[in-house]
């Protein structure tokens, strides 16, 4: 494996143990949880994550492995980048820094101009 796969895989990794983490699914997945979620056996695997612990973004936990904060962090932006087109608004949405949040009447205008663009 070369030296982009091998980012691939610590990418793949790194989100997949933050979205466990995340859903409440696994604080410390082992190499063979890991392996179902990003198609890599767990023998293989099992390089990777020794490099991710010496490299500081996983520790060894009992029966696996966990995040550190610096893991966290990187799986964390992966994963958002990842998924961004999948989390942003989509059209006739307002996101969280609309001016619509400011109350409950500014609210109820932005959604009456947003239906009113949409049925217009």
């Amino acid at each position: 494996m070369d030296e982009l796969e091998a980012l691939q895989v610590r990418d793949e990794v790194l989100q997949a143990m933050y979205w466990m983490r995340a859903e409440g699914l696994s604080e410390g997945p082992s190499s063979v949880e890991l392996s179902r979620f990003i198609g890599v056996s767990p023998e293989m695997l099992e390089v990777f994550l020794a490099r991710l612990v010496s490299d500081g973004d996983l520790e060894q936990v009992f029966g696996g492995y966990a995040l550190t904060q610096r893991g966290e962090e990187h799986g964390k932006r992966s994963f958002a980048d990842e998924f961004a087109d999948l989390t942003r608004p989509t059209h006739g949405e307002c996101d969280a820094d609309c001016w619509c949040h400011d109350s409950p009447e500014e609210a109820a205008k932005c959604l009456e101009d947003r239906v009113g663009h949409v049925h217009s």
